[in-house]
């Protein structure tokens, strides 16, 4: 009797060579570099290390990047809920521009975003003046870092709930408020429940993105070392300063917390994933 495992490799022609080119692949682009960075870092000695850091700078600047990070990812995954629900749900004109227009995060370069966002938000743009006579100044602070998260992480949200949305059946909610149910208590108990493990998944993606955002970043923040410095524009910084040692402990110290929250957050996934009732 032929197993089930042989019966799934059947399924892809030349098993062993496409399993070997992917892994090859993966461990050039990804687990080679990566592995290098950690072993970069056990060059300094654990007092080096933590001297490193626990400086007011770097602890500054990793409060900012993952503080920022995590506020802009939960307002995206309320906002990103937001918009999904309208494009799916309804029909209106401009629906297809608005649809795209989600998307323009993704093809833009950062720099160009950096800049629009900081001619728009600056106190003479736009949104500025007006902000900015109500005392709000957005532009050069870490509002403006918030800000240009919120810009970038967006797409993630909303092109990770989409098709999940899609395949849920409207009729699954008629179905609850014919047995009475209100609409808070369909959305609580039938729509979140379904949608769960896909609005973690943007929650991940979007925090993820930002706490590796750059270049759209540097240009809005203003960069004040202790107020509106990211960690990946101090690692540059000490790149230029050529304090290599200083950079690899930051940058590890950054994959390492990425790699717990990303965890926890696929952990929860599974979990919520676990609980949705088979249909």
């Amino acid at each position: 009797m032929v197993s089930a495992i042989a019966l799934r490799r059947r399924t892809l022609p030349g098993f062993g060579l496409t399993m070997g080119l992917t892994l090859s692949w993966l461990s050039v682009i990804i687990l080679i570099p990566l592995a290098g960075l950690f072993l970069k870092s056990l060059e300094l000695s654990p007092e080096q290390f933590w001297n490193i850091l626990s400086s007011r700078r770097t602890l500054n600047a990793l409060r900012v990047s993952f503080g920022l990070a995590f506020a802009a990812a939960c307002v995206n995954l309320v906002m990103g809920s937001i918009i999904v629900w309208a494009l799916v749900r309804y029909r209106f004109p401009g629906r297809r521009l608005f649809d795209a227009i989600v998307d323009v995060p993704f093809a833009l370069p950062t720099a160009v975003a950096g800049v629009a966002l900081t001619a728009l938000f600056a106190e003479k743009g736009w949104l500025g003046a007006p902000l900015a006579a109500a005392g709000i100044k957005v532009a050069f602070t870490p509002v403006g870092i918030f800000v240009a998260m919120i810009f970038i992480g967006i797409p993630f949200v909303v092109r990770t709930v989409e098709p999940v949305l899609q395949d849920l059946d409207p009729e699954i909610e008629e179905a609850a408020g014919s047995l009475g149910a209100s609409r808070w208590q369909t959305i609580i108990r039938v729509i979140l429940p379904s949608l769960g493990p896909a609005l973690l998944t943007g929650l991940a993606l979007a925090f993820a993105r930002a706490v590796g955002e750059y270049g759209s970043v540097i240009f809005i923040a203003g960069n004040l070392p202790n107020v509106s410095e990211i960690a990946p524009l101090l690692i540059v910084i000490r790149l230029s300063e050529f304090r290599y040692a200083d950079a690899t402990a930051i940058a590890v110290v950054m994959l390492v917390v990425s790699f717990v929250i990303i965890f926890a957050v696929n952990r929860l996934q599974r979990w919520a994933q676990s609980r949705i009732p088979v249909r």
